[in-house]
């Protein structure tokens, strides 16, 4: 009886402090979208109804959800996060996702924290072996997946709060945002993400050595896929770097670099006016004709077609 009275209070705890929580978001983000905010690498999302399928590149970031729910398609991997969890992108990954539960009454709130790499690789070191280590009964099939999901307790939804607070008094901002920030990392690290997020820290793990290579893929993805080339790099054999990227990505290195590609020629046609010809060119296509259908394939509708339909949102939401 003592056991469930206190798991009461603690829900109760948790669920004032979401309500507060979204209750600053709402003030701050009256618009749908993905909003940047004051303070750095700290932005705030809204949806007031559920959405189709939306392909984008997440960058190492760690996401929150406040409200709401949302599902990510990653390779062939589903996420389904909701209230109160939250999302670490440990690299950039191509992946699709949908809003599944927003209203205009209760919309989805969320909040993204663009996270430095090595931000995580000095925090990880100056724990040293404080940091627990993951449980080796506990099941863990996806732990070196790119993309790692976990609960908030109410220290991170604490400092959390206390980060996206302080848009409400800009003066405290610049000394105490850094502080919740750290905050965030460290409980992150000390909690159950922790050894998935320290996988990609450490320097000669098979995760890292794959976070090299996506790196060198995104800055030049442009150009022909030298598999051979990139495992010299990773100091890996090519069959070795196929299996481990795959964990990482829940695809191959050619889906990965051919989504690479797609998402920068559909930026370059909405943002520069490129034709798709011309787009299709710039990013590393040979071939039109092959790039409409595989445009076709991740966005639902040929180049033109699918860029004329996002300018028209533009306008809408303007």
């Amino acid at each position: 009886m003592l056991n469930e009275q206190v798991t009461t209070d603690r829900s109760a705890v948790l669920e004032r402090e979401r309500v507060a929580l979204a209750d600053v978001i709402l003030r701050s983000a009256p618009e749908t979208g993905l909003q940047e905010t004051a303070l750095p690498g700290v932005a705030l999302g809204r949806a007031d109804e559920s959405s189709s399928c939306v392909s984008s590149v997440y960058e190492p970031s760690m996401g929150f959800i406040v409200q709401g729910s949302k599902t990510l398609q990653l390779g062939d991997r589903e996420i389904v996060y909701g209230p109160l969890s939250y999302l670490a992108s440990n690299v950039h990954l191509p992946v699709v996702g949908h809003v599944m539960q927003a209203t205009p009454e209760e919309p989805y709130l969320a909040i993204k924290l663009t996270v430095d790499p090595q931000e995580v690789t000095d925090l990880v070191i100056e724990l040293g072996d404080k940091a627990p280590y993951l449980d080796a009964e506990a099941p863990c099939r996806e732990l070196s997946c790119g993309l790692c999901v976990a609960q908030m307790d109410a220290g991170m939804l604490n400092a959390v709060r206390r980060l996206v607070s302080l848009l409400d008094t800009p003066a405290d901002a610049q000394i105490l945002a850094p502080l919740a920030r750290r905050e965030i990392l460290y409980r992150a690290l000390m909690g159950e993400m922790g050894p998935r997020m320290r996988k990609f820290a450490m320097v000669d793990s098979q995760a890292n050595r794959v976070s090299r290579v996506i790196a060198v893929l995104k800055d030049r993805f442009t150009e022909p896929l030298r598999i051979g080339e990139l495992a010299e790099r990773a100091n890996m054999s090519e069959s070795s770097l196929y299996h481990s990227f795959k964990q990482v990505t829940r695809m191959s290195p050619l889906q990965f670099q051919k989504k690479l590609r797609l998402h920068e020629a559909r930026r370059l046609m909405l943002s520069e006016g490129l034709e798709a010809a011309s787009a299709s060119y710039r990013v590393g296509y040979e071939s039109p004709s092959q790039f409409s259908r595989e445009y076709s394939r991740l966005f639902g509708a040929p180049p033109r077609a699918d860029v004329n339909k996002l300018r028209g949102e533009q306008r809408v939401s303007a």
